[in-house]
């Protein structure tokens, strides 16, 4: 009678076809992946015609959301008066006041906090507003 004992093989995964797979999926969604700017603000402009006009002056937007938030280039303001809307657009004014102002405000924006936005600009000597709309598909 024999009896040897049987040598048991050590069973081992590779796991190299798995991290290639793995960095290839990681390279395809980080080439094919789109960002959209404006996706963290949910802002229905309202629609008017007319023209798009370029401005060739640095350009500083005040996005207004329906619940009448203020957003100053996409950063959030901390509360919606207009002490914390100056203090804000004076930081982020050139000296020479030719800044564009675009606002953007939603078509449900309360009307006062269009205004409170004016009321800022025209506090801080800011001449050219003007404002945001999508054109009408006619």
């Amino acid at each position: 009678m024999n009896f040897r004992s049987k040598q048991v093989e050590d069973l081992d995964v590779n796991l190299t076809p798995l991290i290639d797979v793995v960095f290839l999926l990681l390279i395809f969604f980080m080439v094919s992946t789109t960002f959209d700017q404006k996706s963290e603000l949910n802002i229905d402009l309202p629609e008017a015609q007319g023209e798009v006009k370029k401005s060739e002056n640095q350009v500083l937007e005040i996005s207004i959301n329906a619940a009448g938030d203020f957003y100053i280039n996409e950063n959030k303001l901390a509360n919606q008066s207009i002490q914390t809307l100056i203090q804000e657009l004076a930081k982020k004014i050139d000296r020479n006041n030719q800044q564009t102002v675009i606002i953007a405000a939603d078509k449900n924006t309360p009307h006062q906090s269009v205004m409170r936005v004016m009321d800022a600009a025209r506090r801080l000597n800011l001449t050219h507003l003007t404002f945001s709309a999508m054109k009408s598909g006619e």
